[in-house]
């Protein structure tokens, strides 16, 4: 059954919104990090373009890719896929019952994106 959240870029920025309901709310604060994921748009237009041409980068949940690292196979939180998702200027459009796949561009490594933080506390 899907439990997808979805937002549009069109919509603003959400103000006068209290921590707990950011980071606690029913979507477990991935709008909060897709939030940050477009103000990082903005701040980092270079980064920004990594993220549009498919790359994963470091960014402050796991799932991104080090370059230097020969790592092909790794997990990734929601919250990063959500991050990645407002960096590149998308949509957020994030199925919670899926674990989607996705493969960086630069690297060739994939990255399977999970809620689940047994699946990503030792990754």
């Amino acid at each position: 059954m899907s439990e997808r959240l979805y937002r549009s870029y069109s919509e603003p920025k959400r103000t006068e919104i209290s921590w707990e309901e950011r980071w606690r709310g029913a979507d477990r604060g991935l709008i909060n990090c897709w939030e940050i994921g477009r103000e990082l748009r903005i701040k980092k237009p270079d980064l920004a373009k990594l993220a549009e041409a498919g790359e994963l980068p470091k960014l402050g949940w796991k799932g991104g890719i080090d370059p230097k690292t020969m790592i092909k196979e790794r997990i990734g939180t929601l919250h990063y896929l959500a991050q990645w998702q407002g960096l590149r200027g998308e949509d957020l459009n994030i199925d919670l019952a899926e674990e989607p796949i996705l493969v960086c561009t630069r690297t060739g490594a994939q990255v399977t994106f999970t809620g689940d933080i047994e699946k990503y506390r030792d990754a």
